[in-house]
């Protein structure tokens, strides 16, 4: 972890991937995030690990690891008086206060912003929802899938019209992983607005303003061109353009072209291709002439790439001047070269100590790559927590006993 955001401390009281991981990131900057769990099955994502989609093989639940990272963790009941008392004790020395309740629970719960600010009137209070807190659904839960990916516009707009259906998130907790992002900066633009003006905020980020927002600009120019955004088939023909396209290789994997200013690029790419003959090609040796055969190009690149493989190329274009990149799939992005010397997989162990890997949190500060710690077992610092409010044995021992605590 960092110390950039040492001396913080962050109460959650959340579940699954969304919220959670805005708190991970904050404890990998350093922050101390307790983790108020249910006292009896905790979060729900640890029962995700039992129910056969995922492979708990070698020990590790890196779902869980990814949004848990680096945090303490507490059973409470918060059903009960005692827990609940417990709650507001840890939120009076807290900076901010995370959930992702729906509005019902909140209130059932006594949690919501003003039982906070009774006990904390400096608390930060940050809310993780679906779909917003005004509007008719206000009220209703959701997933990324839901929230994010569907109604934000996503799967619409990545989904060709040639499909019989739409595409799915392309990784388990997508959505979740980005909105949490937000949610850590909105968290961080609070915390510094009440050093400066000794003010608390509520801090609001909903999963389907997240997924507005990755499609801002295509939302935009939807607006502006009176029709909805929409993605080609794999492999379409940009005539205007064609090296803005995907091509694929001998070994049918994909090299996506993407210089914007063609023609510009277009000689320096024929070298690299082995072909500069098509350079002073006259369906090709200006830009006008370049922009009205962009069919013709297209269909001499597609042949071009398929005489090598992705590896012959990537090695070829080591000197291409022009904006290109490999398609890789998820194994090959950790082989991935930049991946490495950026140090943009962080390394930890589980407690009993089998090594993992998990992807860093994308921030760095001062120019060092931001390690990571592993998420905690159920209850693990318990007892810990309970030590630091200046509770005795005596009375977590009674707390025990009347399932307030675990």
């Amino acid at each position: 972890m960092t110390d950039t955001m040492k001396g913080v401390r962050v109460l959650e009281v959340a579940e699954h991937t969304f919220v959670p991981a805005a708190s991970a990131v904050l404890a990998d900057w350093g922050a101390d995030v307790i983790k108020v769990e249910h006292a009896v099955r905790g979060d729900a994502m640890r029962a995700l690990g039992r129910t056969g989609l995922l492979d708990l093989s070698k020990g590790v639940h890196v779902l869980n690891e990814h949004s848990n990272r680096g945090k303490r963790s507490i059973g409470l009941d918060l059903s009960k008086p005692a827990g609940l008392e417990v709650l507001y004790a840890l939120a009076k020395k807290a900076d901010v206060f995370l959930t992702n309740k729906l509005p019902a629970t909140l209130a059932k719960l006594h949690i919501e912003v003003a039982d906070l600010r009774a006990h904390n009137p400096k608390i930060i209070y940050v809310r993780g929802t679906s779909f917003g807190v005004r509007g008719p659904d206000k009220d209703k839960g959701g997933y990324d899938q839901t929230a994010f990916w569907c109604r934000g516009g996503c799967a619409a707009s990545v989904s060709p019209a040639e499909l019989p259906g739409v595409l799915g998130q392309p990784s388990p907790a997508f959505g979740d992983s980005m909105g949490g992002m937000t949610l850590a900066g909105g968290i961080s633009a609070a915390l510094f607005k009440r050093e400066r003006t000794g003010e608390p905020s509520v801090v609001d980020v909903s999963l389907l303003a997240a997924g507005t927002w990755a499609m801002s600009a295509g939302i935009a120019l939807s607006m502006q061109m009176e029709r909805a955004w929409s993605t080609p088939m794999p492999g379409g023909t940009q005539m205007a353009n064609p090296l803005v396209n995907t091509y694929e290789t001998k070994d049918a994997k994909y090299a996506s072209l993407v210089m914007l200013q063609g023609h510009h690029y277009w000689a320096d790419l024929c070298r690299h291709l082995g072909r500069p003959e098509l350079t002073t090609d006259l369906r090709f040796d200006t830009p006008e002439h370049f922009m009205a055969n962009g069919a013709e190009a297209v269909g001499i690149l597609r042949e071009e790439f398929k005489n090598r493989t992705l590896a012959e190329w990537k090695e070829r274009f080591q000197t291409l001047k022009g904006q290109w990149a490999p398609v890789q799939n998820t194994l090959e992005v950790v082989e991935d070269s930049q991946v490495l010397a950026n140090g943009y997989l962080a390394k930890t162990t589980t407690k009993e100590g089998t090594e993992f890997e998990l992807v860093a949190s994308p921030v760095q500060f001062d120019e060092e790559p931001t390690p990571t710690s592993r998420a905690p077992e159920f209850n693990e610092h318990g007892d810990e927590i309970l030590e630091e409010l200046g509770l005795d044995m005596e009375r977590i021992l009674e707390l025990k006993a009347a399932g307030a605590v675990t």
